[in-house]
């Protein structure tokens, strides 16, 4: 299965005369998956019923925001570290700096090197593909993208005759 993305057309917000480059944007398909979903998947790897793994499951969220509220960052080997953030509004003084300084509370996760995502992989497992939402949906004959220069019509390409379906 291969990664969805269209192109996506983007000023850098830094400069008031800022040309517009192109750039690939992920694009997520389909509802979320819950914990529901993961344990069914899981089920037909494991010895465990179905009910075991969704019970394992949600009393490890339950155990990782303990440990989270409690000040504590949770690592979870081959798979990451959960800690937290907050937003906060600067005081003056270190007298004025309190609890209500905090604006909000944000859960920040940084994936172990085992998970992040790598682009020059060539293990059939972990190589990551991409799907070109805006490419045609004719073959191309070279086998690869259409024309990257061509930035005025989705998909690229001179004038084959053919329209790009605007519903892609």
């Amino acid at each position: 299965m291969a990664i969805p993305f269209k192109r996506m057309g983007r000023k850098d917000p830094r400069k008031d005369d800022g040309v517009v480059k192109f750039h690939p944007q992920l694009v997520t398909q389909g509802q979320s998956v819950d914990l529901d979903k993961l344990a069914y998947i899981m089920k037909d790897k494991s010895s465990l019923s179905l009910g075991d793994i969704q019970s394992v499951l949600t009393n490890f969220v339950e155990a990782m925001r303990s440990e989270l509220f409690d000040g504590k960052s949770v690592n979870i080997r081959d798979f990451g570290v959960f800690s937290l953030s907050a937003t906060t509004q600067g005081a003056d003084t270190k007298g004025k700096c309190t609890m209500k300084n905090i604006k909000t509370v944000n859960i920040n996760f940084r994936p172990s090197s085992s998970v992040r995502p790598n682009l020059t992989s060539t293990r059939a497992g972990e190589k990551i593909e991409f799907l070109d939402l805006d490419a045609p949906k004719t073959k191309n004959e070279g086998g690869g993208t259409p024309d990257e220069g061509d930035n005025e019509k989705p998909g690229g390409g001179g004038d084959d005759g053919e329209t790009p379906d605007p519903a892609a």
